[in-house]
């Protein structure tokens, strides 16, 4: 099941990128950030607010920006 594997790969890494884990499972970051939101509601999870590029010029990825974290 691919929200455990996604559970494993938090785990083992600790933080990831939503695009990371997207190129990782093969799948587009908003299917990744929706299962992401079932670990968020059990309260594994977190998005980690204020994940910006320290460039300022706006040109990235804004799912290369946006960071998640497994915290137990």
């Amino acid at each position: 099941m691919v929200l455990t594997q996604l559970k494993s790969y938090l785990i083992k890494n600790k933080r990831a990128s939503l695009i990371n884990m997207a190129h990782h499972f093969d799948m587009t970051p908003d299917v990744v950030k929706s299962m992401l939101e079932h670990w968020i509601r059990k309260g594994k999870v977190r998005h980690l607010e204020g994940s910006t590029c320290d460039k300022g010029c706006c040109q990235c990825d804004p799912s290369s920006m946006e960071i998640y974290e497994w915290l137990e």
